[in-house]
């Protein structure tokens, strides 16, 4: 989710639904430790709770890392080892690192060892020829030796050589499965299934089976889907929010911002998908996209193209 889970895009998410962990884009601890790290770790207090996802292979370097993303207030730290990008291959990190399970485990290691807050791992089920459970169920087990109890399993294989990222999230088979039995193998581990999960009824298979479910880009697309995971509760009270509201609550959050100097297009472009599948989606989007981009947008923007949604949306 680099360049679109930033910190505009959680305060949105957060409105939606006050309960589920959020997290960052992957930031790398080269840009944290040579780069601007106040500004790559900033977030807003009303985003908690959140995870700083992190990319590298250097235990040092991620040690610093974490140290910093603790010391700024973070809730966990997520060691990518999932991101199939060509880009990342060539920094040495990320789906690639599943070869070499013990340098992972000394990367992990590094940051228990220095934070008192969680310290997670995000992976694949296997990348390329290595997709057996047996190589899974390896990495797990040498992961897992270093005290790390939280796995966040991508459901699919990665190819690292002749598909895109975005390939790599469709062309290999989900095989929820595999994940099922790491879980059984494992049961004092905190597994997390990410990959294919759509709909209310996926959140509740799995969530029978698993201890959690990760929704990156369909809750990105269509982030109402957020607020109806409420539902999943069946003990608590659905409250009555509408679209509308959460658009209001907005509203000072995006002054405040558009006083510091930013603009409104950076925050906008989070909300495009609020009224998928709902009567005016298309007018809603368009209207954004057109007058968002302007340099002295403010909230009138929003305010606007609700006046131009049907009432029922």
């Amino acid at each position: 989710m680099m360049d679109w889970t930033d910190s505009h895009c959680r305060y949105f998410m957060r409105l939606l639904n006050p309960d589920i962990l959020l997290y960052s884009e992957m930031i790398t601890a080269e840009a944290l430790l040579h780069g601007s790290a106040k500004k790559y770790l900033h977030f807003n207090n009303q985003e908690h709770p959140v995870a700083l996802q992190l990319g590298g292979s250097n235990p040092y370097k991620l040690k610093q890392s974490a140290i910093l993303a603790e010391q700024e207030g973070y809730d966990e730290i997520n060691l990518n080892i999932g991101c199939p990008s060509e880009r990342v291959q060539k920094g040495s990190f990320g789906a690639c690192l599943m070869e070499d399970p013990n340098l992972v485990a000394d990367c992990v290691d590094a940051m228990i060892n220095a934070v008192d807050i969680p310290i997670s791992v995000k992976t694949r089920i296997g990348i390329d020829d290595y997709d057996s459970y047996e190589f899974l169920y390896n990495f797990i087990k040498i992961v897992s030796e270093t005290g790390c109890s939280r796995f966040i399993i991508h459901a699919r294989k990665a190819i690292l050589s002749g598909l895109s990222p975005k390939e790599n999230r469709s062309i290999p088979p989900l095989n929820y499965d595999r994940v099922y039995r790491i879980k059984s193998d494992f049961k004092h581990l905190h597994i997390t299934l990410n990959g294919g999960i759509k709909n209310l009824d996926d959140c509740k298979k799995n969530l029978n089976i698993l201890d959690g479910v990760m929704i990156g880009r369909h809750a990105y697309h269509q982030p109402w889907f957020l607020h109806e995971l409420k539902l999943l509760d069946e003990s608590a009270k659905y409250d009555q929010l509408k679209r509308e509201d959460v658009i209001e609550l907005m509203y000072p959050y995006i002054q405040d911002q558009l006083n510091q100097g930013n603009h409104l297009k950076h925050i906008t472009r989070h909300m495009l998908g609020l009224y998928k599948n709902q009567p005016g989606a298309r007018s809603w989007r368009r209207y954004l996209s057109t007058h968002a981009h302007n340099s002295d947008a403010g909230i009138e923007v929003l305010q606007n193209a609700l006046k131009i949604l049907p009432k029922a949306a």
